[in-house]
């Protein structure tokens, strides 16, 4: 599968390409395209641009934003929705919602690697609508219905 990535125009931003860190990497690393260090203070919202937008082959592909690992477990920096959409009809810049969930300050440097996009193909659907669910061992039963261990 082929997808497009256009750079878009930060006057004095060095836009960094997103990259795969490993070929076995299921997404493409994300780089903050700041002009200056952006803090994110505990509890903090912030919205980072990476200097990038994406065509994709057709409607039948997404793009899903999610947070990088390192940045979550350490430091408790993760995306602001948890996981991000982007719609095959969506051609703006990708733009990265962060949160702070630590009790510490967390410094963004210019072009560091926050965020991943993993592109998946999506099922076509066809909806259809009726009286209710099937039976199944679960049916309804919700959080922690399967037990603990």
């Amino acid at each position: 599968m082929k997808i497009k990535l256009i750079e878009v125009n930060h006057p004095g931003v060095t836009i960094k390409h997103p990259t795969k860190a490993t070929e076995g990497s299921a997404g493409l690393d994300l780089y903050a395209a700041i002009p200056e260090k952006v803090t994110i203070e505990p509890g903090g919202l912030v919205s980072i641009p990476t200097g990038i937008s994406v065509e994709f082959p057709g409607p039948q592909y997404a793009g899903f934003l999610f947070a990088r690992s390192g940045l979550a477990t350490k430091h408790g920096i993760t995306l602001s929705n948890s996981v991000g959409v982007i719609d095959s009809d969506y051609t703006g810049e990708i733009i990265v919602g962060l949160c702070n969930l630590s009790k510490t300050p967390y410094v963004l440097e210019p072009g560091e690697r926050f965020a991943q996009l993993v592109i998946m193909q999506l099922p076509s659907l066809e909806i259809e609508w009726g009286e209710k669910t099937k039976k199944t061992a679960r049916s309804d039963a919700g959080f922690g219905s399967t037990g603990r261990f």
